[in-house]
């Protein structure tokens, strides 16, 4: 079990519409998505946090070298499945309710922290890292899989109209441009290896194909 100093959040989160749309849309895209994940999770050893767990397609692709991974997810219908998946998992996995901004888990806690497309729907970015922070052990890990910015002028002005208007109210608070390595660093993190790559490979470019995979540390 896990120690939860904090109340949790319950219901921080509810956007039930969309947790339907991406629980489909995300067992759709797994055949390409798994060989990413399993990339994101290899070679994770010990207590891991993983934030933002959606409907658990993570827990199966995590290495037996994990001792316990406890997954946080606000949104209700998702956290149901993310149990579910937990349930499968060939390692210990511990769901709880929770928000980014407000970790319901001690300090120094873990060996490594998960975000899979997660830093892009938090409301407060700054303040999620700061809690990301708080939460590792000094020299602990961050895996990181999120949305990124293009690297064209013309498509940015599209994340950027896109970020400011339709697209979070449409999909779950999502932005499609976030730089999410800068946004490590000025959190104090040092940056490991990353990589840009595009989501799916194949097909036309949208505004979300843009995607980053990489490690930060925390001194």
């Amino acid at each position: 079990m896990t120690d939860r100093p904090r109340k949790a959040a319950g219901d921080a989160v509810r956007h039930p519409v969309f947790a339907r749309f991406y629980t489909g849309l995300s067992e759709r895209i797994e055949p390409f998505m798994g060989p990413v994940r399993g990339e994101l999770l290899t070679g994770l050893s010990g207590r891991v946090l993983e934030i933002g767990a959606g409907n658990g397609l993570n827990f199966g692709h995590y290495p037996a070298t994990v001792s316990e991974v406890v997954a946080i997810e606000p949104e209700r219908a998702l956290r149901r499945l993310a149990v579910e998946a937990g349930r499968r998992a060939e390692v210990p996995v511990d769901v709880a309710p929770g928000t980014a901004e407000a970790l319901p888990v001690k300090s120094e806690g873990y060996d490594a922290v998960v975000l899979c497309i997660v830093l892009c729907s938090v409301r407060d970015v700054a303040r999620a890292l700061r809690e990301v922070r708080r939460v590792l052990r000094p020299g602990g890990e961050v895996r990181f899989f999120e949305h990124g910015r293009a690297p064209g002028r013309a498509m940015r002005g599209v994340q950027t109209g896109l970020d400011r208007t339709v697209w979070p109210l449409l999909f779950g608070g999502c932005h499609t441009g976030r730089d999410t390595v800068a946004e490590l660093r000025d959190a104090g993190f040092e940056i490991g290896e990353h990589r840009e790559l595009i989501v799916p490979d194949r097909g036309p470019r949208l505004p979300t194909s843009y995607c980053v995979l990489g490690t930060a540390r925390r001194p």
